[in-house]
């Protein structure tokens, strides 16, 4: 199975892209949905997050603020670290969930959406890995737009991750996002057709396909053996 590594900063576009391989057939394991569902009311991320934090971070029906919280840990390295810590274990294993479900159902193709991609050296995992990348100038005012926030909020939240030049570095395929929606569409189907093509060998005998051959052609070697002598 070829696992795609996704990843972005924040308004980079990257849930676009996202969309866009979902819309043509190719299964997204979200690592933001994964996250949203860790911190959900009752959930052992949210009782080890409200532990740490306090109430302060809870609204009145007792669900956690994530506004409030971003506030906190994207002007707070140290505070940022230790929700990522708490968290981690808990994303990490309903990634893995969500692609031995996909692994089951026998998908060739599947893209990790993963915005720490590299910060949670997940890299490791995933090839190629797509970036979706626009310039600083660009992203702070897709930023500010998107969330109505002051340019001193948006430089914290841009500042918390890797720069995207960074990420650029180290990625496979680079999706230039500066441009217009159609600009990217059309960039898009270039890497579309990169990402769909026949998997390699490697890739097919980890697929459910290749282990199930794999394990016939087992089964059938011992009963040939077994034949013979």
């Amino acid at each position: 199975m070829r696992m795609v590594g996704l990843t972005g900063g924040i308004a980079s576009g990257k849930s676009t892209v996202s969309s866009m391989f979902k819309n043509n057939n190719v299964p997204v394991v979200d690592a933001d949905v994964i996250a949203r569902d860790a911190l959900k009311k009752g959930s052992g991320g949210y009782k080890k997050v409200a532990e740490a934090f306090g109430p302060d971070i809870l609204q009145d029906d007792g669900h956690v603020d994530r506004l409030k919280l971003g506030r906190i840990v994207f002007s707070d390295a140290a505070k940022r670290q230790l929700l990522n810590r708490l968290l981690a274990p808990y994303i990490s294993s309903g990634i893995f969930l969500e692609i031995l479900k996909l692994w089951i159902k026998g998908h060739k193709v599947i893209v990790l959406d993963i915005p720490l991609l590299f910060e949670a050296k997940l890299d490791k995992w995933t090839k190629p890995i797509v970036l979706v990348w626009v310039d600083p100038e660009t992203q702070l005012r897709r930023l500010m737009e998107r969330d109505n926030s002051t340019e001193e909020d948006a430089r914290n939240r841009i500042n918390a991750q890797m720069s995207l030049d960074l990420k650029k570095n180290r990625a496979d395929i680079v999706i230039d996002n500066s441009g217009s929606l159609q600009d990217l569409q059309e960039r898009f189907s270039e890497v579309l057709s990169r990402v769909k093509r026949p998997l390699t060998w490697t890739e097919f005998w980890l697929s459910r396909d290749g282990a199930l051959s794999a394990f016939l052609g087992v089964i059938i070697g011992v009963l040939v053996v077994k034949k013979i002598f």
